[in-house]
């Protein structure tokens, strides 16, 4: 099954999906050997692997680059921050249309002006209800699978109001969007209030540290949400542990003590070297199958 029908079925699932979020190959793994569903390409994460902060400083090469990683990588399906398409509507046909050949099973694209910034900053600014709708439309067209995701994401809250990200959402959907992401609602009020007002379903980011309430998962299903992403989830973890481990080792000047720490082969089964030993013997019999067997 293609990985963007797989994420349609579950879509229409009922349930909540669950993606924590990846930046690299390793951590997509550990995402899906967790047992999550989906995984969830983080843009903030991309920019970090390459050294820059989340200011729109990755261009969109490098951000399908990372996205075909996390698609190769796991046999789950990957959802992908696309900025804001990198451009006008032909440059978010060109998006669409690299981001699909990757694998990957689907896409946001907002509303900011380029370069755009961290949802959860402040100083963002916004383009033209008018020119995101067309960005929409066009995305929604240039997808040669329809099976092919299309999330519109506005960030408007942080700019011009609630009232007006929810009117931005809801043209998304009627333009074709398959699921609407209003960008760092403020409130639990707000919160609630999305699934209700927008006339599709909504995605949840969870930001640890941003401008977004912390709410239980069973909660946000409750309350109508389809999707939850957790952009930070990791990036927050391995950025946290290497500031202290590194703390460590100039503080004591000696490395941290092997004891009770994963042994280097479990590192490495986690990252499929199972897979990769049978194979390393497979074809050395004359009767081993052949490789289409």
């Amino acid at each position: 099954m293609k990985q963007t029908t797989a994420f349609r079925n579950l879509m229409r699932s009922g349930k909540i999906i669950l993606a924590p979020g990846a930046y690299d190959g390793m951590t997509a793994k550990l995402v899906e050997g967790a047992g999550f569903p989906a995984v969830y390409m983080t843009g903030a994460g991309t920019a970090a692997t390459l050294g820059y902060p989340d200011f729109g400083l990755v261009t969109m090469t490098e951000m399908v680059a990372n996205a075909a990683t996390l698609a190769r990588s796991v046999n789950i399906p990957v959802i992908a921050d696309a900025d804001t398409g990198y451009g006008n509507e032909l440059n978010v046909t060109r998006t669409v249309r690299e981001y699909e050949a990757r694998g990957v099973a689907g896409i946001h694209i907002e509303d900011q002006v380029a370069p755009k910034r961290c949802g959860h900053l402040d100083g963002k600014e916004i383009i033209s209800a008018d020119e995101f709708v067309a960005k929409i439309r066009a995305a929604v067209a240039a997808r040669r699978d329809q099976d092919f995701v299309i999330i519109a994401r506005t960030d408007a809250r942080a700019v011009v109001g609630f009232d007006e990200a929810i009117a931005r959402a809801n043209a998304a959907v009627a333009a074709g969007a398959d699921m609407a992401f209003v960008e760092a609602v403020q409130t639990m009020d707000e919160l609630q209030a999305v699934p209700k007002l927008v006339k599709g379903p909504c995605l949840l980011n969870v930001v640890r540290g941003g401008k977004t309430p912390d709410i239980d998962f069973s909660t946000a299903q409750s309350i109508g949400y389809a999707l939850a992403i957790l952009p930070s989830l990791l990036l927050v973890a391995s950025t946290e542990a290497c500031i202290s481990v590194l703390r460590g080792v100039k503080e004591t000047n000696a490395p941290p003590s092997s004891a009770g720490v994963m042994p280097v082969s479990e590192r490495f089964r986690r990252l499929g070297s199972d897979e990769w030993i049978a194979l390393s013997t497979r074809f050395r019999d004359a009767a081993a199958p052949r490789a289409a067997e």
